[in-house]
């Protein structure tokens, strides 16, 4: 039901009458969820423009089942069978849009102290215009000139962003794997229940990052060749060892008591996540 109100708030850009209909029946919901959850949304529907965009098997459905496909495509200028609307490069263009897009309402709301602002009210509300404006810096980025120069520097801006977002990612994954840690090991004090759960989930961990490495030295590696997935897949796998030996060191013991192998468990299952993600992004080897 709230995920159901909170779609309908779209119609507050046509009126106040307008909202108040779509939402009279609906629970109350603080303003900073609503407005969190529609730019959720908003990334969410982007994201899933940008999966359609790299499948081969949509672009080729698409091709057969919708009519004057070919004339629209040279109608809209994206090739003869809209090859420019298809593949990594129109998700690099589309996913540029979304970024200006997110970065302009950063700047938007820089330094905005009140609700009742009117920056903040731009902010919660005018969702229909939000998309408008969303869409069209979307499709804005397929009419960049010189659109070689745009995909190359982008593709660096994309890496450094990608890093940066696995860096804050392993940062909030060891905080939260402390913290689930903690708890569960002074709950351990009053309970033994709470040990055998603990090496339960930590078992559980490890057998998964363990599962992982094999599959992968298994469906990405040959006896002869492959070198760069065996070597991907060998660091990695050494690091998770390593970082476990470490977890359970006893000098990291002294300085934090409630490190354990939960914490490098999560983090290993975290690591082979990413190596799976990498090698089956890269193109097979020939």
């Amino acid at each position: 039901l709230v995920f159901f109100c909170l779609t309908f708030q779209l119609a507050c850009c046509c009126g106040t009458a307008a909202c108040s209909l779509c939402c009279k029946c609906c629970p109350k919901i603080k303003q900073s969820t609503s407005t969190r959850f529609m730019y959720a949304l908003y990334f969410i529907l982007v994201t899933v423009i940008c999966c359609v965009m790299m499948s081969t098997t949509v672009a080729n459905k698409m091709k057969t089942h919708i009519p004057f496909y070919k004339e629209m495509c040279k109608g809209i200028q994206a090739g003869e069978m809209c090859e420019k609307l298809v593949g990594y490069s129109a998700v690099y263009k589309v996913c540029f849009g979304m970024a200006c897009f997110f970065f302009l309402f950063f700047l938007f709301t820089i330094k905005i102290n009140s609700s009742k602002s009117c920056r903040a009210y731009v902010h919660n509300g005018f969702w229909l215009v939000k998309l408008i404006v969303l869409a069209a810096m979307c499709s804005g980025a397929f009419f960049i000139p010189d659109q070689d120069t745009f995909l190359n520097a982008w593709r660096y801006v994309g890496a450094t962003g990608g890093c940066l977002f696995i860096v804050i990612q392993l940062i909030l994954l060891v905080e939260f794997a402390h913290k689930w840690n903690k708890n569960w090991t002074a709950g351990a004090n009053h309970k033994q229940v709470w040990n055998g759960l603990l090496a339960l989930v930590t078992l559980t961990l490890y057998s998964i990052a363990v599962a992982a490495l094999i599959l992968m030295a298994l469906f990405y590696t040959r006896a002869e060749g492959c070198m760069y997935n065996k070597v991907l897949i060998g660091v990695n796998g050494g690091l998770c060892l390593f970082v476990s030996l470490v977890a359970i060191s006893p000098c990291v013991q002294n300085r934090q008591p409630h490190s354990g192998l939960l914490q490098s468990g999560v983090i290993s299952c975290y690591v082979m996540y990413l190596t799976f993600s990498a090698l089956s992004s890269k193109p097979p080897e020939t």
